[in-house]
């Protein structure tokens, strides 16, 4: 027997198996949904459409663009698994990582999907891959096929070069429901909603340098969390790190109290939260990877809400900053780590100067003289305890309103107090799991407005002066956090 045969074995996998592996990789749909995109931008297009046709379990999805199109064989290599190296040399406007996009971001989402495509003159090639005709054949076989798609075909036909990705059996987001279920139609279309907010964050530099993104023939505008075009932004100069491959730029966004209305609101971002949008910003490419992370650096916390900090990455660097298929991770190599952190550290300091003078200004102007803290610290038998403080204003109305209940409502404040989990907190948090939640950062800002309110109402109706009521307030915790608030009593 030859000997090389005794050494070497083909293992190939299950096409099915592997496939479904693909769909667990973690995508959501608007990550899914750029990574397409990423390959509209490589393609050369100017121009992307996204479309769906409503039809409950036959609701289908197209991203069409201008880009180059490519030819059969061309669209063959596209639908391959790892149709290109990771460590090969790409193109300095390549947004590709590992040959894998297209199909886990498709696959992620739908059951089927096709590439349509048409070159100058070569005519319309496609080819789709149908997981259950996958798991029927046990073969990496695609099948020429194509869904019908009226709603794009004639945009489609009038291009003299492009491509189009078309997702069927939709499951992930359309599963189990009724062409006629309202419900699940609002809920489908609320996620277009968030698609859209979503890609004008990720693309927002080539959208404002000429590329324009159409969803549902409404043009996707871009959002620049630095706000570099509103008055009161602070910019802190660039500085470089890896003889100039890596590009580190601060910005200190104006307080709220600085903005009108609709520019706070737009300080919001896709998220819908300053908090949430506080941190790193990492681009690949000019491309948005990750969106408001401190990278596991630094704690989220309120009053860092102006700082956000801008890194610029070429796609050179994808294995050194540890960029992952979904190209939603990034995590900077331990050797620029201490140039990172004192950059950072550098923003934060000005971002926080800015936070706390003006609420310096609000507080120094309504004489705030005493503090009440929500939680108080007691020390007993050499270990700390956690109490809600009784004399904390809410708190003491509530019990002194409570009447015969307030028995049984000192017990739930004595069991809360006893079970807070401080373990588990600490045990997380050194784990770094996931951050911190902030205050109120889970049911929004407009819960404090509200007791802020009724609160300073309740005030004037005790005969305290406008003046008086609001300097009291503003030594509430948490109240206290939030003093621009107190210029709208």
């Amino acid at each position: 027997m030859n000997n090389t045969e005794n050494h070497y074995v083909m293992a190939e996998p299950d096409a099915s198996s592997m496939i479904e592996t693909f769909r667990s990789i973690g995508y959501s749909i608007e990550t899914a949904i750029a990574d397409i995109v990423d390959n509209s931008i490589s393609a050369g297009a100017r121009t992307v459409w996204i479309d769906f046709c409503w039809a409950g379990p036959g609701t289908v999805l197209s991203i069409m663009d201008d880009g180059k199109g490519m030819g059969s064989d061309e669209i063959i290599e596209a639908m391959r698994p790892g149709s290109i190296n990771p460590l090969a040399a790409r193109s300095g406007y390549d947004l590709g990582r590992f040959g894998l996009g297209l199909k886990t971001a498709s696959f992620s989402q739908c059951r089927k999907f096709c590439i349509r495509s048409r070159k100058n003159e070569d005519g319309t090639a496609f080819w789709s891959w149908d997981l259950d005709h996958v798991n029927k054949v046990k073969a990496w076989q695609l099948v020429r096929q194509c869904p019908e798609s009226d709603f794009s075909v004639e945009r489609f036909n009038g291009l003299e070069h492009g491509t189009e990705v078309l997702w069927w059996d939709i499951d992930r987001l359309v599963q189990g429901a009724g062409e006629d279920d309202t419900r699940s139609k609002d809920h489908f279309n609320a996620v277009m909603v968030m698609v859209k907010a979503h890609l004008g964050m990720v693309f927002q530099r080539f959208l404002d340098d000429g590329l324009t993104i159409f969803m549902r023939d409404k043009k996707v505008e871009s959002w620049d969390p630095f706000m570099t075009g509103f008055q009161g932004t602070q910019v802190r100069p660039e500085q470089y790190l890896e003889d100039g491959q890596v590009r580190l730029k601060g910005f200190v966004l104006p307080h709220r109290s600085r903005l009108e209305p609709e520019a706070y609101e737009y300080g919001k971002g896709p998220k819908g939260n300053w908090s949430a949008h506080q941190g790193f910003y990492v681009y690949r490419n000019r491309r948005l990877l990750v969106a408001g992370d401190w990278l596991g650096l630094f704690k989220r916390e309120i009053h860092y809400d102006l700082c956000r900090i801008r890194i610029d990455l070429p796609n050179t660097l994808d294995h050194e900053w540890q960029i992952d298929i979904k190209k939603s991770v990034a995590r900077p190599p331990a050797r620029l780590l201490d140039e990172i952190l004192a950059f950072a550290k550098d923003v934060r300091a000005q971002a926080i100067e800015v936070y706390k003078h003006r609420g310096k200004v609000i507080r120094k102007k309504l004489a705030v003289h005493e503090f009440h803290p929500l939680w108080e610290e007691k020390v007993k038998l050499g270990k700390r305890f956690y109490r809600i403080n009784r004399t904390h204003p809410l708190v003491k109305d509530m019990l002194g309103s409570c009447g015969s209940a307030g028995k049984q409502i000192e017990g739930v404040l004595q069991m809360l107090e006893e079970m807070v989990p401080i373990p588990l907190m600490t045990l997380r948090e050194n784990e770094n799991e996931r951050p911190l939640g902030l205050p109120y950062e889970s049911t929004g800002n407009a819960v404090v407005k509200e007791a802020m309110l009724l609160m300073y109402q309740n005030m004037l109706t005790d005969r305290i002066s406008p003046d008086i009521a609001k300097a009291r307030i503003a030594g509430i915790e948490p109240f206290n956090l939030y003093p621009e608030y107190l210029e709208d009593l």
